[in-house]
């Protein structure tokens, strides 16, 4: 039988809702522990750069090798189930790292299988739970629940999370690791209380076709049902949907240049800040904080500012504090300029991500909503580490200022499509689709 595609009411959103903040926030605490003890304990097996960031590489390199398979996973199978079967691969891999560090053995290689584990298990958790909230949610309630739950990704991913993970780390590996994966146990069990469809509606022409074939006659031949796609074909569906879609693509490709943008600026910011600022441990600590907090207050307001200056604009304003953030050290060494500058980043990039999150979710199909978010998420996440490469060798032929005002460029040429794009029309459009 097709799932039912009924909308879910107000009060079982706010439900749904509130599971996946918790469910979100849980793990992404635990994941920056893990991001931040793996590479610890890399540097304890061992003294070589090249291995140590090995380990930090295979957290994040799933995304790039298997995102996309990943993306036809969700559009095929249960979502939460999908979301249990990460948290137990979670669960898998601390569980056989933990007595090899009790007993001192901990190796590269061991750190490296164990960080491959806990990537594609991201990938796999963070895909399952973007596809889920438009089947679990109204779409009054879509912006909410994405304002949330990218509120709880910034906060305990990149802030709470390492922090409690060098707390844990000081009082022991063993400790750390345990503390984890309890962690990872107790969010899988929150899973329980959510209330709806787990799997990608059945489009509307799949439905018809098997009414169609169950009432004809016996006398009547039935046309042969199609093949069934393979995994590379939906691959390429999904990436023609999005290319085809000019709304959809110029927004993959903004935000493609805005994430290499963040991926340099977390990469040059550390030598920056110490080479040529000069600043203290705690003034840097000031800048990476107001990096958070703009990421925070932008999850707390969006809402609020989407009413007053309308979606476009909230979501030009991550091209403009992406453009500070890269500009602004290009021309003053002032701490609190840089750091205003990084306030402004990280709230224009909570703003984008809630607004994208909520277009694609009005305008993608829900059958094609994983490979979708895995396309997305490979086109942002994938750009971080070019951007990064890439701004290390222009600091290297142009120095360090002149590496920041290229990137900033970079953002300059974007706004012309955006804005050609991007159009109050396009938008209201997208919303219109789902209420046609």
């Amino acid at each position: 039988m097709a799932d039912s595609a009924a909308e879910p009411s107000a009060r079982q959103g706010t439900r749904n809702t509130v599971v996946l903040l918790v469910f979100t926030a849980i793990t992404n605490l635990a994941d920056g522990v893990t991001k931040i003890a793996l590479p610890l304990l890399a540097t304890q097996a061992s003294g070589s750069p090249a291995q140590v960031s090995a380990v930090s590489l295979t957290l994040s390199l799933p995304w790039l090798l298997a995102a996309l398979h990943v993306g036809v996973l969700v559009d095929r199978a249960d979502r939460r189930r999908l979301l249990w079967a990460a948290n137990g691969l979670r669960l898998l891999a601390l569980g056989a790292l933990i007595p090899v560090a009790a007993d001192g053995g901990i190796t590269i290689p061991v750190l490296c299988a164990a960080g491959a584990v806990l990537g594609v298990a991201e990938v796999i958790a963070l895909t399952a739970a973007s596809a889920l909230i438009p089947a679990l949610t109204p779409p009054e309630g879509r912006e909410r629940a994405n304002a949330w739950i990218a509120g709880a990704e910034t906060v305990c991913n990149e802030f709470c999370g390492p922090f409690v993970g060098g707390l844990l780390l000081a009082a022991g590996t063993g400790l750390a690791l345990g503390v984890t994966w309890v962690s990872y146990l107790a969010a899988a069990f929150v899973l329980i209380l959510l209330a709806g469809r787990f799997r990608a509606a059945r489009p509307a022409t799949a439905t018809a076709t098997v009414a169609a074939t169950a009432t004809a006659t016996a006398t009547e031949t039935p046309a042969p049902a199609p093949a069934p796609e393979s995994v590379n074909q939906q691959i390429a569906g999904g990436l023609r949907y999005l290319w085809r879609n000019v709304l959809l693509r110029t927004m993959a490709l903004i935000l493609t240049v805005l994430c290499a943008c963040w991926g340099a600026w977390l990469a040059l910011m550390p030598l920056f800040a110490t080479d040529v600022m000069d600043v203290t441990p705690r003034e840097y600590g000031a800048i990476l904080s107001a990096l958070g907090i703009g990421g925070l207050v932008g999850a707390l307001a969006v809402t609020r500012v989407n009413r007053l200056f309308g979606r476009r604009w909230v979501m030009f304003a991550d091209l403009v504090g992406t453009f500070a953030m890269m500009a602004v050290p290009a021309l003053t060494t002032s701490v609190w300029a840089v750091a205003a500058a990084a306030f402004a980043g990280g709230m224009g990039g909570t703003l984008w991500t809630v607004n994208s999150r909520t277009i694609a979710q009005h305008l993608v199909p829900d059958g094609m909503l994983g490979r979708y978010n895995a396309v997305s998420r490979l086109f942002s996440w994938g750009a971080m580490p070019i951007g990064a490469g890439l701004m290390g060798l222009l600091a290297e032929w142009l120095g360090l200022r002149l590496a920041f005002a290229v990137f900033a460029a970079s953002v300059a040429v974007t706004i012309l499509p955006f804005l050609r794009v991007l159009t109050r029309h396009a938008l209201a459009e997208a919303f219109a689709e789902e209420r046609a």
